[in-house]
């Protein structure tokens, strides 16, 4: 399963303003929603408060994946969000994050769920790619590198 299954260029947004963490999740909520009008963005946003109180998905070095299954979803959907400013995100390391990718799943994934959900996490775990998020000046430019790093993965 590559990114571009579930990652498309309309959702990258290279300039995100939330302050805190749950403005984080309410923005990613309502970006996918915008999206999917399938789904509402309170119920993203609730789905995701659900799965941040069991513990944060600050994975560390400035990246979260906030993630979630919803019904009413037919497909895996992913949104990456570069945050103007780093949010205290109770990330395992303590660090703030700027870097926030979301992970939407029909409510029955399974496996297709954890296994995207491990692929981000290596994706974004490849040397260098964190600088290269941090440092791409737009929404096409962070798309390309997502995918091209995606592309090497799946080789």
């Amino acid at each position: 399963m590559s990114v571009l299954e579930f990652l498309d260029p309309n959702s990258v947004v290279p300039s995100l303003r939330a302050r805190t963490k749950k403005q984080v999740l309410q923005d990613l909520s309502s970006q996918a929603a915008r999206q999917l009008p399938a789904l509402d963005d309170r119920e993203v946003f609730e789905t995701l408060l659900q799965r941040e109180r069991l513990g944060s998905t600050g994975i560390g070095d400035g990246v979260a994946i906030p993630h979630g299954k919803l019904p009413g979803l037919d497909r895996l959907f992913g949104l990456v969000a570069r945050l103007e400013r780093p949010v205290d995100f109770e990330a395992l390391d303590g660090q703030p994050v700027d870097i926030a990718f979301l992970l939407l799943a029909p409510e029955g994934a399974g496996a297709d769920h954890l296994k995207a959900l491990a692929q981000v996490a290596r994706i974004l775990r490849e040397p260098g790619i964190l600088e290269r998020i941090r440092a791409a000046r737009d929404a096409s430019a962070l798309y390309a590198l997502l995918t091209r790093t995606s592309a090497s993965q799946a080789a």
